[in-house]
Protein backbone atom coordinates (compact mmCIF):
# COMPACT_ATOMS: atom_id res chain seq x y z
CA UNK A 1 0.00 0.00 0.00
CA UNK A 2 1.61 3.61 -0.68
CA UNK A 3 2.18 5.90 1.94
CA UNK A 4 0.39 8.39 1.26
CA UNK A 5 -2.59 5.87 1.82
CA UNK A 6 -0.69 4.88 5.41
CA UNK A 7 -0.45 8.19 5.98
CA UNK A 8 -4.10 9.26 5.59
CA UNK A 9 -5.10 5.46 7.39
CA UNK A 10 -3.00 6.57 10.28
CA UNK A 11 -5.35 9.79 10.12
CA UNK A 12 -8.14 8.01 10.69
CA UNK A 13 -9.34 9.63 7.04
CA UNK A 14 -10.32 5.85 6.18
CA UNK A 15 -13.83 4.96 7.05
CA UNK A 16 -16.36 2.60 6.74
CA UNK A 17 -17.71 1.86 3.60
CA UNK A 18 -20.68 4.22 2.96
CA UNK A 19 -22.85 5.19 -0.26
CA UNK A 20 -19.55 5.82 -1.90
CA UNK A 21 -16.11 5.14 -1.02
CA UNK A 22 -13.88 6.58 -3.24
CA UNK A 23 -12.22 9.70 -4.60
CA UNK A 24 -13.01 12.27 -7.24
CA UNK A 25 -10.49 14.32 -8.75
CA UNK A 26 -11.47 17.29 -10.73
CA UNK A 27 -8.62 18.09 -12.69
CA UNK A 28 -9.16 21.67 -13.67
CA UNK A 29 -9.37 22.95 -10.10
CA UNK A 30 -6.66 20.54 -9.30
CA UNK A 31 -8.87 18.78 -6.30
CA UNK A 32 -9.62 15.83 -5.05
CA UNK A 33 -12.66 15.08 -2.86
CA UNK A 34 -12.77 11.42 -1.23
CA UNK A 35 -15.91 9.71 0.32
CA UNK A 36 -15.94 7.65 3.29
CA UNK A 37 -13.35 6.23 1.96
CA UNK A 38 -12.14 2.06 3.14
CA UNK A 39 -8.97 0.33 3.37
CA UNK A 40 -10.71 -1.89 0.61
CA UNK A 41 -11.28 0.61 -1.97
CA UNK A 42 -8.21 2.88 -0.88
CA UNK A 43 -6.69 2.31 -4.43
CA UNK A 44 -8.70 4.83 -5.85
CA UNK A 45 -6.93 7.56 -3.79
CA UNK A 46 -4.05 7.26 -6.13
CA UNK A 47 -5.31 9.92 -8.12
CA UNK A 48 -5.50 11.99 -5.66
CA UNK A 49 -1.75 12.28 -5.74
CA UNK A 50 -1.63 14.99 -8.59
CA UNK A 51 -4.16 17.16 -6.48
CA UNK A 52 -3.10 20.36 -4.92
CA UNK A 53 -6.07 20.40 -2.33
CA UNK A 54 -7.51 17.26 -0.89
CA UNK A 55 -10.77 16.77 1.26
CA UNK A 56 -12.20 14.20 3.01
CA UNK A 57 -15.70 13.71 3.89
CA UNK A 58 -16.63 11.58 6.36
CA UNK A 59 -15.88 8.01 8.07
CA UNK A 60 -15.42 5.98 11.22
CA UNK A 61 -11.91 6.66 12.96
CA UNK A 62 -11.94 4.44 15.91
CA UNK A 63 -11.11 1.82 14.52
CA UNK A 64 -7.78 2.37 13.48
CA UNK A 65 -7.37 3.74 17.22
CA UNK A 66 -4.78 0.32 17.44
CA UNK A 67 -3.33 0.75 13.58
CA UNK A 68 0.45 0.22 13.97
CA UNK A 69 2.18 3.35 12.58
CA UNK A 70 5.74 3.00 12.43
CA UNK A 71 8.45 5.71 11.57
CA UNK A 72 9.34 6.08 7.84
CA UNK A 73 12.14 4.71 5.76
CA UNK A 74 13.95 6.58 3.18
CA UNK A 75 12.05 5.72 0.75
CA UNK A 76 8.46 6.74 2.51
CA UNK A 77 10.08 10.24 3.32
CA UNK A 78 10.61 10.63 0.14
CA UNK A 79 7.76 10.17 -1.59
CA UNK A 80 5.75 12.46 0.99
CA UNK A 81 8.18 14.68 -0.41
CA UNK A 82 7.25 14.61 -3.48
CA UNK A 83 3.15 15.13 -3.13
CA UNK A 84 2.29 18.82 -4.75
CA UNK A 85 -0.91 18.69 -1.85
CA UNK A 86 -0.84 21.95 -0.23
CA UNK A 87 -4.44 22.36 1.18
CA UNK A 88 -5.95 19.47 3.48
CA UNK A 89 -9.93 19.38 4.44
CA UNK A 90 -11.20 17.32 6.50
CA UNK A 91 -15.20 17.49 6.92
CA UNK A 92 -17.63 15.19 9.43
CA UNK A 93 -15.28 13.23 10.85
CA UNK A 94 -14.78 12.07 14.37
CA UNK A 95 -11.08 12.30 15.24
CA UNK A 96 -9.48 10.93 18.54
CA UNK A 97 -6.68 13.10 19.80
CA UNK A 98 -4.40 9.95 20.60
CA UNK A 99 -4.49 9.27 16.74
CA UNK A 100 -4.08 12.44 15.53
CA UNK A 101 -0.87 12.97 17.96
CA UNK A 102 0.74 10.25 16.70
CA UNK A 103 0.64 10.97 12.77
CA UNK A 104 0.66 14.49 12.54
CA UNK A 105 4.50 14.60 12.46
CA UNK A 106 3.92 12.97 9.39
CA UNK A 107 3.24 16.31 7.67
CA UNK A 108 7.05 17.90 8.39
CA UNK A 109 7.64 15.85 5.35
CA UNK A 110 4.64 17.19 3.02
CA UNK A 111 4.44 20.35 1.64
CA UNK A 112 0.83 20.87 3.08
CA UNK A 113 0.55 24.88 4.52
CA UNK A 114 -3.35 24.79 5.08
CA UNK A 115 -5.13 22.39 7.23
CA UNK A 116 -8.84 22.62 7.71
CA UNK A 117 -11.67 20.73 10.46
CA UNK A 118 -15.03 21.27 9.39
CA UNK A 119 -17.54 19.89 11.76
CA UNK A 120 -15.23 17.43 13.07
CA UNK A 121 -15.49 16.15 16.99
CA UNK A 122 -11.88 15.87 18.56
CA UNK A 123 -12.51 12.93 20.75
CA UNK A 124 -10.28 11.52 24.32
CA UNK A 125 -6.55 13.44 24.35
CA UNK A 126 -3.59 12.79 23.03
CA UNK A 127 0.42 12.34 23.85
CA UNK A 128 1.95 14.91 21.96
CA UNK A 129 5.21 14.24 23.36
CA UNK A 130 6.55 12.91 20.02
CA UNK A 131 5.87 16.81 18.38
CA UNK A 132 8.47 17.71 20.80
CA UNK A 133 10.82 20.42 19.03
CA UNK A 134 9.10 18.76 15.24
CA UNK A 135 8.45 21.86 13.11
CA UNK A 136 5.53 21.37 10.50
CA UNK A 137 5.43 23.58 7.11
CA UNK A 138 1.67 24.34 8.44
CA UNK A 139 0.93 27.95 7.87
CA UNK A 140 -2.55 28.05 8.49
CA UNK A 141 -4.70 26.13 10.49
CA UNK A 142 -8.52 26.27 10.87
CA UNK A 143 -10.99 25.11 13.21
CA UNK A 144 -15.24 25.36 11.68
CA UNK A 145 -17.80 23.97 13.95
CA UNK A 146 -15.57 22.09 15.60
CA UNK A 147 -16.01 19.88 19.43
CA UNK A 148 -13.62 19.11 21.60
CA UNK A 149 -12.41 19.22 25.72
CA UNK A 150 -12.08 23.07 26.72
CA UNK A 151 -8.83 24.28 26.38
CA UNK A 152 -8.34 25.39 29.73
CA UNK A 153 -6.29 22.24 30.91
CA UNK A 154 -4.46 21.66 27.40
CA UNK A 155 -1.31 23.68 28.17
CA UNK A 156 0.82 20.52 28.08
CA UNK A 157 -0.18 19.86 24.48
CA UNK A 158 0.15 23.41 22.99
CA UNK A 159 3.72 23.11 24.76
CA UNK A 160 4.35 20.04 22.91
CA UNK A 161 3.26 21.93 19.78
CA UNK A 162 5.50 25.08 20.64
CA UNK A 163 8.15 24.42 17.95
CA UNK A 164 5.49 24.28 15.14
CA UNK A 165 2.96 26.81 16.28
CA UNK A 166 5.66 29.47 16.78
CA UNK A 167 5.70 29.61 13.17
CA UNK A 168 1.43 29.42 12.58
CA UNK A 169 1.01 32.07 10.83
CA UNK A 170 -3.16 32.31 10.24
CA UNK A 171 -5.61 30.48 12.69
CA UNK A 172 -8.91 30.26 12.57
CA UNK A 173 -11.42 28.91 15.30
CA UNK A 174 -14.85 29.74 14.64
CA UNK A 175 -18.34 28.34 15.37
CA UNK A 176 -17.08 25.92 17.96
CA UNK A 177 -18.75 27.53 21.02
CA UNK A 178 -15.33 29.06 22.41
CA UNK A 179 -16.09 31.20 25.65
CA UNK A 180 -12.16 31.86 26.79
CA UNK A 181 -8.85 31.66 25.55
CA UNK A 182 -6.47 30.68 27.87
CA UNK A 183 -3.23 33.55 28.22
CA UNK A 184 -0.68 30.70 28.16
CA UNK A 185 -1.71 29.42 24.58
CA UNK A 186 -1.68 33.05 23.02
CA UNK A 187 2.13 33.42 24.04
CA UNK A 188 2.92 30.39 22.07
CA UNK A 189 1.44 31.85 18.79
CA UNK A 190 4.72 34.46 18.34
CA UNK A 191 4.15 34.54 14.52
CA UNK A 192 0.86 34.49 14.46
CA UNK A 193 -0.74 37.61 12.33
CA UNK A 194 -4.37 36.61 11.92
CA UNK A 195 -6.77 35.26 14.04
CA UNK A 196 -10.52 34.51 13.53
CA UNK A 197 -12.59 33.54 16.64
CA UNK A 198 -15.64 34.70 14.59
CA UNK A 199 -19.25 32.95 15.71
CA UNK A 200 -18.18 31.95 19.13
CA UNK A 201 -19.18 32.80 22.77
CA UNK A 202 -16.71 35.23 23.81
CA UNK A 203 -17.64 37.91 26.24
CA UNK A 204 -16.34 41.41 27.31
CA UNK A 205 -14.23 39.80 30.09
CA UNK A 206 -12.83 37.11 28.32
CA UNK A 207 -11.03 39.21 25.92
CA UNK A 208 -8.02 40.70 29.12
CA UNK A 209 -7.32 37.26 29.65
CA UNK A 210 -7.12 36.01 25.75
CA UNK A 211 -5.01 38.78 24.62
CA UNK A 212 -2.42 39.43 27.94
CA UNK A 213 1.19 40.52 28.29
CA UNK A 214 2.73 38.65 25.77
CA UNK A 215 -0.14 36.89 24.33
CA UNK A 216 0.29 37.18 20.04
CA UNK A 217 3.00 39.45 19.87
CA UNK A 218 2.66 40.05 15.80
CA UNK A 219 -1.10 39.75 15.58
CA UNK A 220 -2.51 42.18 12.75
CA UNK A 221 -5.58 40.92 12.00
CA UNK A 222 -8.58 39.72 14.45
CA UNK A 223 -12.05 38.85 14.17
CA UNK A 224 -14.62 38.84 17.14
CA UNK A 225 -17.25 39.36 15.14
CA UNK A 226 -20.65 37.50 15.81
CA UNK A 227 -19.84 36.90 19.85
CA UNK A 228 -21.48 38.23 22.80
CA UNK A 229 -19.49 41.55 23.41
CA UNK A 230 -21.54 44.04 24.59
CA UNK A 231 -19.07 46.73 25.92
CA UNK A 232 -17.42 48.78 23.71
CA UNK A 233 -14.84 50.28 25.93
CA UNK A 234 -14.42 46.81 27.83
CA UNK A 235 -13.46 45.34 23.89
CA UNK A 236 -10.61 48.34 24.08
CA UNK A 237 -9.32 47.53 27.16
CA UNK A 238 -9.34 43.96 25.80
CA UNK A 239 -7.23 44.46 22.88
CA UNK A 240 -5.19 47.79 23.79
CA UNK A 241 -1.77 45.11 24.65
CA UNK A 242 -1.87 44.33 20.69
CA UNK A 243 0.08 47.14 19.64
CA UNK A 244 0.53 45.66 15.85
CA UNK A 245 -3.14 45.32 15.40
CA UNK A 246 -3.97 46.75 12.24
CA UNK A 247 -7.76 45.39 11.44
CA UNK A 248 -10.17 44.88 14.06
CA UNK A 249 -13.46 43.20 13.09
CA UNK A 250 -16.50 43.51 16.10
CA UNK A 251 -19.49 43.12 13.71
CA UNK A 252 -22.78 41.23 14.92
CA UNK A 253 -22.03 42.42 18.59
CA UNK A 254 -24.23 44.85 20.55
CA UNK A 255 -21.91 46.89 21.22
CA UNK A 256 -23.18 49.69 23.84
CA UNK A 257 -20.70 52.51 25.60
CA UNK A 258 -19.70 53.00 28.65
CA UNK A 259 -18.78 57.25 29.24
CA UNK A 260 -16.78 56.25 32.31
CA UNK A 261 -14.06 54.77 30.02
CA UNK A 262 -11.06 56.67 28.35
CA UNK A 263 -9.19 53.52 27.03
CA UNK A 264 -6.74 54.31 24.00
CA UNK A 265 -7.46 51.90 21.00
CA UNK A 266 -3.63 50.69 19.98
CA UNK A 267 -2.59 53.57 17.19
CA UNK A 268 -1.75 50.92 15.07
CA UNK A 269 -5.61 50.38 14.18
CA UNK A 270 -6.73 50.68 10.62
CA UNK A 271 -9.48 49.24 9.93
CA UNK A 272 -12.05 48.62 11.68
CA UNK A 273 -15.69 47.27 11.34
CA UNK A 274 -18.80 47.94 13.33
CA UNK A 275 -21.55 47.20 11.20
CA UNK A 276 -24.59 45.55 12.55
CA UNK A 277 -23.96 46.54 16.12
CA UNK A 278 -27.18 48.34 16.75
CA UNK A 279 -24.99 51.61 17.56
CA UNK A 280 -27.69 55.06 17.80
CA UNK A 281 -24.23 57.04 17.93
CA UNK A 282 -20.44 56.97 16.94
CA UNK A 283 -19.30 55.53 19.93
CA UNK A 284 -16.05 57.27 21.28
CA UNK A 285 -12.88 57.29 21.20
CA UNK A 286 -12.20 56.40 17.74
CA UNK A 287 -8.72 54.68 16.94
CA UNK A 288 -6.55 57.66 15.94
CA UNK A 289 -5.23 57.03 13.38
CA UNK A 290 -7.68 55.46 10.99
CA UNK A 291 -8.18 54.51 7.24
CA UNK A 292 -10.94 52.29 6.85
CA UNK A 293 -14.11 52.63 8.92
CA UNK A 294 -17.17 50.26 8.49
CA UNK A 295 -20.58 51.53 10.35
CA UNK A 296 -23.15 50.20 8.44
CA UNK A 297 -26.21 48.59 9.07
CA UNK A 298 -26.85 50.62 12.49
CA UNK A 299 -29.21 53.07 13.84
CA UNK A 300 -26.86 56.40 13.51
CA UNK A 301 -28.92 59.48 12.41
CA UNK A 302 -25.93 61.89 12.62
CA UNK A 303 -22.08 61.15 11.78
CA UNK A 304 -19.80 64.46 12.59
CA UNK A 305 -16.61 63.67 14.01
CA UNK A 306 -13.10 64.10 12.53
CA UNK A 307 -10.49 62.00 11.41
CA UNK A 308 -7.56 63.16 9.77
CA UNK A 309 -6.31 59.78 8.26
CA UNK A 310 -9.52 58.21 6.92
CA UNK A 311 -9.60 57.23 3.77
CA UNK A 312 -12.77 55.08 3.42
CA UNK A 313 -15.84 55.57 5.39
CA UNK A 314 -19.25 53.07 5.29
CA UNK A 315 -22.35 54.37 6.44
CA UNK A 316 -24.99 52.47 4.11
CA UNK A 317 -28.45 51.04 6.16
CA UNK A 318 -28.65 53.64 8.53
CA UNK A 319 -31.01 56.40 9.55
CA UNK A 320 -28.75 59.68 8.20
CA UNK A 321 -30.62 62.63 7.56
CA UNK A 322 -27.87 64.25 6.09
CA UNK A 323 -24.44 63.44 4.89
CA UNK A 324 -21.28 63.70 7.48
CA UNK A 325 -19.16 66.66 6.85
CA UNK A 326 -16.23 65.58 4.45
CA UNK A 327 -14.54 68.55 5.35
CA UNK A 328 -13.80 66.83 8.31
CA UNK A 329 -12.45 63.80 6.08
CA UNK A 330 -9.70 65.65 3.79
CA UNK A 331 -8.31 62.24 2.26
CA UNK A 332 -11.17 60.38 2.13
CA UNK A 333 -11.46 58.74 -1.51
CA UNK A 334 -14.55 55.84 -0.69
CA UNK A 335 -18.04 57.17 0.81
CA UNK A 336 -21.09 54.80 0.92
CA UNK A 337 -24.03 56.47 2.01
CA UNK A 338 -27.30 53.66 0.80
CA UNK A 339 -30.46 53.38 2.14
CA UNK A 340 -30.28 55.95 4.43
CA UNK A 341 -32.68 58.57 4.72
CA UNK A 342 -31.08 61.78 3.21
CA UNK A 343 -33.28 63.62 1.15
CA UNK A 344 -30.64 65.88 -0.83
CA UNK A 345 -26.85 66.21 -1.36
CA UNK A 346 -26.30 70.00 -0.97
CA UNK A 347 -24.14 71.75 -3.91
CA UNK A 348 -21.41 73.06 -1.20
CA UNK A 349 -20.59 69.44 -0.30
CA UNK A 350 -21.17 68.60 -3.99
CA UNK A 351 -17.91 69.82 -4.57
CA UNK A 352 -15.80 68.82 -1.66
CA UNK A 353 -17.69 64.80 -3.25
CA UNK A 354 -16.71 65.83 -6.33
CA UNK A 355 -13.04 64.83 -5.31
CA UNK A 356 -14.41 61.50 -3.93
CA UNK A 357 -13.42 58.31 -6.46
CA UNK A 358 -16.17 56.14 -5.31
CA UNK A 359 -19.42 57.84 -3.85
CA UNK A 360 -22.43 55.81 -3.65
CA UNK A 361 -26.19 57.11 -2.46
CA UNK A 362 -28.87 54.78 -3.59
CA UNK A 363 -32.50 54.28 -2.35
CA UNK A 364 -32.45 57.27 -0.35
CA UNK A 365 -36.16 59.76 -0.43
CA UNK A 366 -34.68 62.60 -1.99
CA UNK A 367 -36.22 65.47 -2.49
CA UNK A 368 -35.96 66.80 -6.14
CA UNK A 369 -35.82 70.21 -5.85
CA UNK A 370 -33.09 72.03 -7.67
CA UNK A 371 -30.58 71.24 -4.90
CA UNK A 372 -31.68 68.00 -4.52
CA UNK A 373 -31.83 66.87 -7.96
CA UNK A 374 -29.19 69.03 -9.31
CA UNK A 375 -26.32 68.12 -6.69
CA UNK A 376 -27.35 64.95 -7.61
CA UNK A 377 -27.03 65.19 -11.14
CA UNK A 378 -23.60 67.54 -10.53
CA UNK A 379 -21.78 64.25 -8.94
CA UNK A 380 -23.00 62.01 -11.48
CA UNK A 381 -21.17 64.17 -14.39
CA UNK A 382 -17.69 63.63 -12.20
CA UNK A 383 -18.07 59.94 -12.71
CA UNK A 384 -17.37 59.20 -9.44
CA UNK A 385 -21.42 58.28 -8.23
CA UNK A 386 -21.17 54.59 -8.11
CA UNK A 387 -22.75 51.46 -8.38
CA UNK A 388 -26.94 52.46 -8.15
CA UNK A 389 -26.79 55.21 -10.39
CA UNK A 390 -29.22 56.08 -11.93
CA UNK A 391 -31.93 53.40 -11.75
CA UNK A 392 -31.17 53.58 -7.82
CA UNK A 393 -31.65 57.29 -7.58
CA UNK A 394 -35.26 58.27 -7.30
CA UNK A 395 -37.61 61.10 -6.24
CA UNK A 396 -39.62 60.73 -3.38
CA UNK A 397 -40.85 64.75 -3.61
CA UNK A 398 -42.45 67.53 -4.32
CA UNK A 399 -45.32 65.21 -5.64
CA UNK A 400 -44.75 66.68 -9.17
CA UNK A 401 -41.97 64.55 -9.40
CA UNK A 402 -42.65 61.27 -7.07
CA UNK A 403 -41.44 58.27 -8.76
CA UNK A 404 -39.15 59.59 -11.11
CA UNK A 405 -35.31 59.04 -11.25
CA UNK A 406 -33.33 61.93 -10.25
CA UNK A 407 -31.86 61.75 -13.72
CA UNK A 408 -34.68 62.64 -15.80
CA UNK A 409 -35.83 65.21 -13.67
CA UNK A 410 -34.97 68.58 -15.11
CA UNK A 411 -32.24 71.05 -14.10
CA UNK A 412 -31.82 74.75 -15.07
CA UNK A 413 -28.62 76.93 -13.78
CA UNK A 414 -30.58 80.00 -14.57
CA UNK A 415 -33.66 78.95 -12.35
CA UNK A 416 -31.91 77.01 -9.35
CA UNK A 417 -28.72 79.05 -9.06
CA UNK A 418 -30.20 82.94 -10.00
CA UNK A 419 -27.74 84.17 -7.51
CA UNK A 420 -24.49 82.18 -8.87
CA UNK A 421 -26.00 83.64 -12.82
CA UNK A 422 -27.20 87.55 -11.59
CA UNK A 423 -24.22 88.64 -9.50
CA UNK A 424 -22.20 88.34 -12.55
CA UNK A 425 -24.16 89.83 -15.18
CA UNK A 426 -24.86 92.68 -12.94
CA UNK A 427 -21.07 92.62 -12.70
CA UNK A 428 -20.39 93.06 -15.99
CA UNK A 429 -23.15 95.60 -16.36
CA UNK A 430 -21.92 97.68 -13.71
CA UNK A 431 -18.37 97.57 -15.53
CA UNK A 432 -20.28 98.10 -19.06
CA UNK A 433 -21.65 101.56 -17.40
CA UNK A 434 -18.41 102.69 -15.75
CA UNK A 435 -16.24 102.16 -19.13
CA UNK A 436 -19.26 104.26 -20.89
CA UNK A 437 -19.40 106.89 -18.74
Amino acid sequence: MSVAVLLLLGLGLLGAEGRRNRCYFNRTQERCVCYNLSEETAGSIIQCLAATVVEFRGGEVEKYIAFPIRDLDNSAIETLGSLIIQKVIIVDVLVPEILLARVLRFFSYTHVKELVFDSCVFQGTGDWHEMDGRSLPILSLSFNNVTSAPLMGNEQAFSSLGTWLETLQELAVTSSHVTSLPCAIGRVFRALHTLDLAQNSLGDGSLTPAFCQGAFPQLQVLSLQHNKLMSYHGVCEGVQLLQVLQDLNLSQNKLMADPSSSCQWPASLQIFNLSHTGLEEVLTPLPPNLEVLDMSHNHLRAVDNSLSSLKKLFLSQNLLQAIPPVRNYPLLDTLHLDNNSITELPWDEVTLLGHLQDVTAANNPYSCSCSGAGGLQALAATGHLGQGWPQDYTCQSPPGYQGWRVVAVPVSVLRCHRAAVVAPLCVALALLGLAGA
